[in-house]
């Protein structure tokens, strides 16, 4: 049996390279069979996007904008299918399900206005009878691959803005949530993005994804987006820099969660089960390193540990679990790998119980399927330094480090060294040390007594560093990432005016002012 390969130009295609888009609470239920683009099929899909580009791009700008309000009420129209589908092929809980489909429509309804505010500008000109003006243009085609722990928001944090700005699209989605990326794709073609304007290529492992990357070299691609891990990244900029090209780089994070002694301490305990265990912590924002005052540091190991107790883990349908299984299986072998190899003699495991959830070995409260489900315990690692490989490896499960620190400086210094720069978080009461560490802490985000996760439709997001080259999703600044500048003067003086040269400048008299 073949499987659904891409989608180029509306037209469904499909190959015999399989793989099975499976629910990790529980594996024998199977969503969809798709199999892996080919390299012609890459760039058949890179082709037809260029020749979408070139009605794609004089659609006026409103009416492109339009289409996305479309694209937002289809959304809000299916957001509970939409949500369980999520849940289904992810295992991220429902409550949080429905959050990533919000964030999707918040996009969509925040870009609808920016269709009429795709401004330039009109300069004044130093010589007579000329204008100068400046324009956004389109970059061009589109090509992004997306990961799957945010399979809905991430790429309406790209599709939608770069749709808006009149640019073309090749998506690669994540293989783990292939039947919600066609979902998405049909709800597009649906809200009337035309047909040559928006293609889909599947696959699974990185062949597909590296063979629509290489396209770059082929001038079929003008702009790529990619939401992973930070050695893949690196590639894609090698890449794109060869072609004189600047990539949308969305990496991976060592989020620093700091505690000063004045901080209510209830309050940093439930924001770091958010940050350490939500979406079972495999979130780019989630909690790596907490860095707690060491006068604090016992009581506050207490009050996370009477938390730890009483959380429940299982059936992502549950409104009440705290949090659902890994993504999959490879996520869940990762995270059991991290705990093997970076967890040292010299390390306190808080947690009496980590690693895999099975069916001889679950937590008192568990609501789903170890047999069929790929879950894991939290595990919370203290006693950890700064020379540990465990403190600056991104370990993207439901484990967290603690260190400890006496004074702000030293605590802000252990903030970056990790050498990522994506969230970042303190909890204080005093005005002066909020001010100091958001002043100084290298993370593209940072919250003062919130959590390190959670993002806005119309906030930039981002990272440095290791977490990403400076570019930023959402709000008015993406918008910088799928337009280019125009400059145009126009001279009506019927004469050749050079500028710098025939400019009329007025002199000053010679005057001096006497007392």
């Amino acid at each position: 049996m073949n499987g659904l390969s891409s989608i180029i130009s509306g037209k469904k295609n499909e190959g015999s390279s399989q793989f099975i888009s499976i629910n990790p609470a529980n594996r024998e239920d199977i969503l969809g069979t798709f199999a892996n683009a080919s390299l012609e099929e890459c760039r058949e899909a890179c082709l037809q996007a260029k020749k979408g580009l070139e009605i794609w791009k004089k659609t006026p700008a409103p009416i492109r904008a339009g289409i996305i309000s479309n694209f937002g009420k289809l959304i809000e129209k299916n957001k509970e299918a939409l949500s369980q589908i999520l849940t289904r092929e992810m295992g991220k809980p429902i409550k949080e399900a429905r959050g990533d489909v919000q964030e999707a429509i918040d996009t969509c309804y925040f870009f609808v206005s920016e269709g009429r505010r795709l401004y330039g500008q009109t300069v004044p000109s130093e010589m007579s009878n000329k204008e100068l003006f400046t324009y956004r243009r389109p970059v061009g085609v589109f090509a992004c691959i997306t990961a799957g722990n945010f399979p809905f928001a991430v790429p309406s944090w790209y599709f939608i803005p770069a749709l808006v700005c009149g640019n073309t699209c090749v998506w690669k989605p994540s293989e783990d949530t292939p039947y919600l990326s066609l979902v998405f794709a049909e709800l597009l073609y649906a809200a009337g993005v035309p047909k040559d304007v928006f293609h889909v290529v599947f696959g699974s492992g990185p062949k597909t994804g590296a063979d629509l990357v290489s396209l770059v070299n082929e001038g079929l691609i003008d702009k790529v987006g990619f939401t992973g891990s930070t050695e893949v990244g690196r590639h894609i900029g090698e890449i794109c820099g060869r072609n004189l090209q600047t990539p949308c780089l969305e990496l991976g994070g060592k989020n620093p969660l700091v505690v000063m002694p004045d901080a209510n301490l209830d309050l940093v305990t439930n924001g770091i089960l958010w940050s350490g265990f939500g979406t079972a912590g495999q979130r780019c924002t989630s909690l790596g390193n907490l860095i707690a005052h060491k006068s604090i540091k016992e009581t506050l190991i207490k009050k996370i540990m009477d938390k730890v107790a009483s959380i429940q883990i299982g059936n992502p349908t549950d409104e009440n679990i705290f949090y659902g299984p890994m993504i999959g299986e490879r996520f869940l072998n990762k995270h059991l790998e991290n705990i093997n190899t970076l967890i040292k003699s010299h390390h306190r495991v808080l947690t009496s119980k980590n690693g895999a959830i099975t069916e001889q070995n679950k937590p008192d409260r568990f609501s789903g399927n170890a047999k069929l489900g790929f879950y894991a315990f939290p595990t919370i690692v203290d006693n950890v330094t700064e020379n540990d490989a465990i403190y600056s490896t991104e370990t993207f499960g439901p484990l967290f480090n603690i260190l400890s620190f006496s004074d702000l400086d030293e605590a802000i210094y252990l903030s970056n060294k990790t050498g990522y720069g994506l969230s970042s978080s303190i909890y204080t009461s005093d005005i002066e040390s909020a001010y100091k560490f958001r002043n100084e802490i290298s993370a593209g985000m940072t919250s003062i007594n919130n959590s390190t996760t959670g993002a806005e439709a119309h906030l930039p997001f981002g990272g440095n560093g290791k977490s990403g080259n400076g570019s930023r999703q959402s709000g008015i600044w993406v918008v910088d990432q799928f337009t280019k500048w125009q400059s145009v003067n126009w001279d009506m003086s019927g004469k050749l005016q050079l500028a710098q040269m025939d400019t009329n400048y007025i002199n000053p008299t010679d005057y001096i002012v006497k007392f």
